[in-house]
């Protein structure tokens, strides 16, 4: 695997290979990281992954500064999943010119998360836009545990750049039900435990939320009730006319965003 800061090596390295998988991840590597990497190396002849912690995305100076970095500890762990290039840029060379103010986006990003973090989901179309310039990927590869996120760089790359694919691959969990994050780091034990229990209350009630049988008050109140202080968002959205993609399978899910201490976690079932 070659490794390299430079965004003249990266794209000497890549020498305009047109079957190429991208992975861009902000470290922390974990299972869920691994997993997309995985797809990549088994459908493309050559993977490049980034790692750049982009701070543009974060509302609060706070959040950006206690992400998790372990930049030794993902490299090793990159190394042995068959990668060939590794681009850990700095930020002046990703933004020589500063943010793109003008980038327009799906109307999408103003629901959900969007609600709450003003700007976010278009510094990440920003920067993926960056990079599609740097690397020219045939395939981009995103999880599906950050599903708003997954749908807005989809619509974004569908109109901008057709001969870039964006991958979806199935959300990872631990094994407690708990969608794998970086942020899962930041928990401490007994956070961990109610974090479980979350999932396991929204997935055991999916189908009779789904069907109207179970109303989202009733679910917010037993979350509540487990210790947490505050729920972001729980909402049943139909993402097949948020995108007018309409097929035989529904596309309807139940999103979730709440705070365990000071962390932040999201997740769509």
């Amino acid at each position: 695997m070659k490794i390299t800061t430079n965004k003249h090596k990266i794209i000497k390295l890549i020498n305009n290979e047109k079957n190429l998988g991208f992975v861009p991840t902000m470290g922390a590597i974990h299972k869920g990281h691994i997993s997309l990497i995985r797809k990549s190396v088994s459908q493309c002849k050559k993977t490049v992954v980034t790692i750049f912690i982009n701070k543009p995305q974060f509302n609060k100076k706070g959040d950006f500064l206690k992400y998790p970095r372990n930049f030794k500890k993902d490299i090793s762990i990159i190394k042995k999943l068959k990668v060939n290039y590794l681009y850990i840029p700095k930020h002046k060379e990703i933004y020589p010119k500063g943010i793109n103010k003008k980038i327009k986006i799906h109307p999408f990003e103003k629901k959900l998360c969007g609600k709450n973090r003003k700007g976010h989901f278009k510094s990440v179309v920003d920067v993926i836009d960056r990079f599609i310039k740097i690397l020219n990927p045939k395939n981009i590869y995103f999880g599906n545990k950050d599903m708003q996120q997954l749908k807005i760089v989809e619509h974004f790359v569908k109109k901008k750049y057709p001969d870039t694919k964006i991958v979806s691959c199935n959300t990872v969990r631990e094994k407690n039900g708990v969608a794998c994050s970086s942020r899962n780091k930041l928990l401490l034990p007994d956070e961990k435990i109610i974090a479980s229990k979350v999932y396991k209350i929204i997935s055991k009630n999916k189908l009779l939320i789904l069907n109207k049988k179970v109303s989202l008050p009733y679910v917010k109140k037993n979350i509540l009730n487990l210790g947490i202080k505050k729920i972001d968002y729980i909402e049943v959205l139909d993402l097949d006319k948020i995108f007018n993609t309409f097929k035989k399978k529904s596309y309807k899910k139940i999103f979730i965003a709440y705070y365990l201490g000071k962390t932040r976690l999201i997740d769509n079932i």
